[in-house]
């Protein structure tokens, strides 16, 4: 019997509000047998396990930093709780660990040395996105971040929509609140007046938007985004 300790991947709120829509029975019966996490942020993951109030206090758990600038060779290092016996649990900024996040690194950690991953229930942004926008759930591509440079990003969202159009595949996009806007202006004008696109905004929080419509009637009537995080999607026509 392997004395190793468990990999578990917690799901964390999308909109700070929704923590009474993503809070499993699973989620509180496993977490007090937790006391060790890797969380992008230490501050917010404390602040989010204690308003679960699964713990007397969080002050006696113990977190180390998994972000986008921890190096591969410092993986072993913030698994070694896990290999001598303790559970770990990764908590993502938001939504759930491994997608779109750096808690993927601990994971592929645990598979090469034999430790047994346990993903939990939880929202993901670009998953419920693709849910609600009637767009290819069959064949997508999740893309991430568009370039910043506003001709390198035209570039790309051309050659990007040639394939859509060649393999009918859905195209996902997440940005930072701040650039929505930017992020919407680029697609309107390099994408095909016929394209579909999805703008799905706040997603489970009070002011969630998810409206799929042709380029043409973005056009139309185009919405001024918030700052609030946002996943864009777009399916080719045939």
């Amino acid at each position: 019997m392997s004395n190793k300790g468990k990999l578990f991947l917690i799901p964390n709120v999308i909109a700070e509000e929704s923590l009474h829509k993503i809070v499993t029975s699973q989620l509180t019966e496993i977490l007090p047998q937790i006391s060790h996490f890797l969380a992008e942020n230490i501050r917010t993951a404390r602040r989010y396990l204690s308003s679960l109030k699964v713990y007397s206090t969080v002050e006696t758990l113990k977190f180390s930093t998994l972000d986008k600038d921890t190096k591969p060779e410092d993986i072993a290092m913030l698994m070694a709780p896990v290999m001598a016996g303790f559970d770990i649990g990764v908590i993502s900024e938001s939504g759930c660990p491994g997608i779109a996040d750096p808690g993927s690194m601990a994971v592929r950690f645990a598979h090469k040395n034999e430790v047994t991953v346990v993903p939990m229930v939880g929202p993901s942004s670009i998953f419920l996105a693709l849910m609600a926008s009637g767009l290819n759930g069959q064949n997508f591509a999740f893309r991430g971040y568009l370039p910043v440079d506003k001709q390198e990003s035209s570039k790309v969202i051309r050659e990007i929509e040639k394939g859509s159009r060649k393999t009918d595949q859905t195209q996902i996009f997440i940005e930072t609140p701040y650039r929505n806007n930017a992020v919407l202006d680029n697609l309107l004008r390099n994408l095909h007046p016929e394209t579909l696109l999805t703008i799905a905004v706040d997603i489970t929080g009070q002011s969630e938007m998810i409206r799929t419509k042709h380029v043409r009637q973005w056009l139309d009537s185009k919405p001024l985004l918030p700052k609030t995080p946002a996943v864009f999607l777009f399916l080719a026509a045939q």
